[in-house]
């Protein structure tokens, strides 16, 4: 072992060292043995069922809304249970709708010709009126049970959405008295959810009503689309045992008209089998989903909060699903009825990384798979060497003629209409980056981000000019969702350079010889400072922030850029006081405000002040089943609050993994394990009577190894075996380890050997479920 101090690792070196593992690393694939060796547990239990069990949202009192209820889902299809409105007492409502499913109008643009469309849903129609209900969403295996009493009997139900087969299957078994009780489907209108709240444009109309039929003993709701295709729900009731189940399966098709047969052939092929037998592999694929990684913290609201995020964000995404809508596969009336790129999409995918999720990562996938359409959302006079993406897409990334003057959805600066807002497509190639950096796939960095950020950046070169002062500055620009454009707007300022600094390492690791590299270096040492005032960050050079704003548009250099982090005592005054104006301003804060300010606390290590965040956003915002509404069903906020989490538990931007950097003191106690860090690292760490007891690190690429551990005193780092590690000491509780691929260290207090199984901490008190458990 060598001390002394030790620099810091260069952003090259720390994009640097991976090659492609592909396959399940890129996909957050099964842990290594080293990791898996240590998730035994103490005393014979099973931790993850331990904190899953005790996570499960309950009712005792009937839900009425879709922020009420349990919600079901696969990525695909999703469905929402509550209370049919105005029947309350009578019906019970099962949602059906489905990520795929839209309009394929451009000419009426993202928001109306080529929205989510509903579908429909289905009514659980008693004989007697409802007296009572005890159901229980049970996370571990992704499945509603239960019973609803009436005043005639009892139906007790099982209900899931398979996650293979995409149909919704729901077992009734009823009493004598509620033998009678039915299922009744009900087609929804097809159109933009939209309309609800705006006005339609001109020649819009929605689609023809469903027409509904038996085939073969097979239901089927047929939607014909005005622009070809159509969206079919299938459904079939099978009886026996005293049971009665209900499958469900939605399948889209456009411009042929192909969903039909395959919807009914979904139903037969599933209703041959049980539900049980449906449901057994389901169950084994959540239980796998759940082990990738482990978090257990002394705040049991907390906690319980975090796992049903992870079932949220699995029951909505998956790598080949379309990127999340602004309430995922869960449809409802909203004004947003597509994917929104000017925060929520890249909120709602951040918790993936860290809790080892990356097969859900639709997000990269979309950006690859659909460039081309990228090329079209830019005036046409750009469209040679450069990419943008607007507010607002459908799946395929397209946007259709949002501008009417246009045809196209990127703004452009110095012009307005339509509003430049430039910056989106680079925040989102942002997740991509971090995509990359959790698991060191160099094909990510080769073959998605470097190419799409290249042509991001090329369509701010257009514009950027020197000034009298010799730096390089914006024309104006918009900064979402502020109002107003402004010069030197810093929302595209931050992204620019990010996105520059980003490009000249990624080419130095590709080993391509650019030729905008001399014009990246330039931007670089050139470009304007951010535009700041005795307030902090202004919105812009024009424009100050000097009025309540929910967004953290004009912060991202400090979240989630980390470009700003507060090394000097000047840098972190200047984080302080633009946060603390920024929320200082009540009015139009809303629920994503405090995870971008519990997290920008977790980068100044204050975690009392993070804690206090989200405990505001839990008493404010969220929803009795963690979802979360402002003028309409949207769930980007909840999941960004589990990234919140993370970043109060790991941190690992600028090369460097900081275990426990800002836990609050009630926190004293804390469980964490197979959390991904960049440089594809999967953490193990225990903290007890605050004081972090072992720290363990597998690395899966063999990247620089620099972990500040925060055990206090003389260590011992040891490999899987037990040997010793050599390690450079950096001071301030950091060390550098050379690690291989594959292989682990384990950081202990000196001559200290601890329990390394992986076992929930306890809660520092009793807290309700989530749900409506009554009192």
């Amino acid at each position: 072992m060598t001390g002394g101090a030790m620099p810091s690792p260069s952003r090259r070196t720390v994009l640097a060292t991976g090659t492609a593992l592909g396959g399940a690393l890129a996909a957050g694939g099964s842990l290594p043995a080293q990791a898996r060796a240590q998730a035994r547990p103490a005393g014979g239990g099973d931790p993850w069922r331990t904190v899953l069990d005790d996570a499960d949202l309950v009712w005792r009192e009937m839900p009425k809304t879709w922020y009420e209820g349990p919600f079901l889902g696969n990525g695909f299809l999703g469905s929402g249970i509550y209370a049919e409105p105005g029947a309350q007492s009578k019906a019970i409502r099962f949602n059906v709708q489905h990520s795929e499913v839209q309009d394929h109008r451009p000419e009426f643009g993202s928001l109306f010709g080529l929205a989510r469309l509903p579908i429909g849903h289905f009514t659980l129609e008693p004989v007697g009126t409802v007296t009572a209900l005890d159901w229980r969403l049970r996370l571990r295996d992704a499945e509603l049970t239960g019973t609803l009493t009436t005043d005639r009997g009892t139906l007790t139900l099982r209900a899931l959405v398979h996650d293979a087969r995409s149909v919704l299957a729901v077992e009734v078994t009823p009493s004598a008295g509620e033998r009678g009780f039915r299922w009744v489907f009900h087609p929804a209108d097809s159109i933009s959810p939209r309309a609800a709240f705006k006005p339609v444009p001109a020649g819009y109309e929605g689609n023809p009503p469903a027409e509904v039929a038996e085939h073969g003993g097979v239901s089927a709701a047929v939607q014909a689309l005005r622009a070809g295709g159509q969206y079919v729900t299938a459904w079939r009731e099978r009886r026996g045992g005293g049971r009665r189940t209900l499958y469900v399966n939605v399948a889209h098709s456009h411009p042929r008209t192909t969903a039909l047969d395959r919807a009914l052939r979904a139903v037969r092929s599933a209703s041959t089998l049980s539900y049980d037998e449906l449901a057994h592999p389901h169950r084994a694929r959540w239980d796998a989903f759940y082990r990738k990684s482990f978090l257990s913290l002394p705040d049991a609201r907390m906690q319980r909060f975090y796992w049903i995020q992870l079932y949220k964000a699995a029951a909505a995404a998956r790598r080949d699903a379309p990127v999340m809508a602004t309430c995922g596969p869960w449809l409802e009336p909203t004004p947003w009825p597509n994917t929104w790129w000017n925060l929520n999409a890249q909120l709602e995918y951040w918790l993936i990384h860290g809790s080892n999720h990356l097969e859900l990562d639709a997000l990269t996938r979309a950006l690859s798979e659909f460039r081309d359409n990228l090329t079209k959302e830019v005036a046409p006079a750009y469209r040679t060497d450069s990419l943008g993406i607007p507010r607002t897409t459908d799946p395929s990334l397209v946007n259709g003629a949002a501008v009417a003057d246009g045809g196209y959805g990127v703004g452009v600066p110095g012009q307005d209409p339509p509003t430049p807002e430039v910056g989106n497509l680079t925040w989102a190639l942002h997740n991509v980056w971090l995509s990359y950096r959790h698991t060191m796939d160099e094909s990510i960095l080769r073959d998605v981000l470097f190419p799409l950020l290249r042509k991001a950046v090329a369509y701010y070169l257009h514009f950027l000019a020197p000034g009298p002062d010799g730096k390089l500055h914006l024309p104006a620009t918009f900064s979402p969702e502020y109002g107003g454009n402004t010069r030197d707007c810093n929302y595209d300022l931050m992204l620019l350079k990010w996105g520059c600094r980003t490009l000249l390492e990624s080419a130095e690791l590709l080993g391509v010889d650019d030729e905008s590299a001399p014009r990246w270096r330039d931007v670089l040492n050139r470009l304007t400072p951010y535009p700041t005032d005795a307030n902090g960050y202004m919105i812009g050079a024009d424009l100050p922030f000097a009025k309540s704003h929910r967004h953290y548009s004009h912060l991202l250099a400090v979240y989630p850029l980390y470009e700003v982090t507060g090394r000097t005592a000047d840098e972190r005054a200047l984080i302080e006081r633009s946060l603390a104006h920024w929320v200082g301003f009540e009015g139009a804060l809303q629920g994503y405000t405090f995870t971008g300010a519990a997290s920008m606390s977790a980068l100044l290590g204050k975690g009392e002040d993070a804690l206090t965040y989200l405990q505001q956003l839990m008493s404010r915002f969220i929803q009795a089943n963690t979802m979360y509404k402002e003028s309409g069903p949207v769930i980007e906020t909840p999941l960004s609050a589990a990234q919140s989490l993370h970043d109060m538990v790991c941190q690992s931007w600028g090369g460097v993994i900081r275990v426990f950097p800002a836990l609050p003191a009630a926190w004293a106690d804390l469980t964490v394990h197979g959390f991904r860090a960049q440089g594809a690292f999967l953490l193990s760490a225990v903290r007890k009577g605050g004081t972090t007891r072992w720290v363990r690190l597998v690395s899966e690429a063999g990247a620089p190894c620099v972990v500040r551990h925060g055990i206090q005193g003389p260590i011992d780092v040891r490999d899987a075996r037990g040997r010793p590690l050599r390690y450079e000491d950096a001071g301030d509780g950091t060390i550098e380890v050379t690690l291989r691929r594959g292989g682990s260290a384990l950081i202990t207090t000196e001559g200290e050997h601890p329990d390394l199984r992986i076992t929930p901490v306890e809660p520092n008190g009793p807290a309700p479920r989530w749900g409506m458990p009554g009192r």
